[in-house]
């Protein structure tokens, strides 16, 4: 097994447990309410964030621009989430 398949496997076995928190808190409590699209969409956006991560860190060499780009794709996760779930933005793709 090379680099890139463990690394694959850590992706997908980390989207996987992540994925697996909303799923558990459905069983327990009515405050989380998620539908398989909503799954899907979650699943989607931690996947194209962990190609763009892995992109990222593989072209650049220096830590300061690798820093800075995880630094931006945590950001924009997180905003992007915000906006799915809550639309603290107000667009058309505001969650209600």
């Amino acid at each position: 097994m090379n680099i890139n398949t463990k690394r694959g496997i850590f992706w997908l076995g980390g989207i996987g447990i992540i994925l697996s928190i909303p799923l558990i808190a459905m069983q327990f409590t009515q405050e989380v309410s998620w539908s398989l699209n909503d799954f899907v969409v979650f699943a989607g956006l931690l996947a194209i964030v962990g190609l763009i991560y892995e992109l990222g860190i593989r072209k650049l060499s220096s830590s300061t621009k690798r820093n800075l780009v995880t630094l931006f794709l945590i950001l924009a996760f997180l905003l992007i989430w915000a906006e799915l779930a809550v639309g603290i933005f107000s667009t058309l793709f505001a969650g209600t």
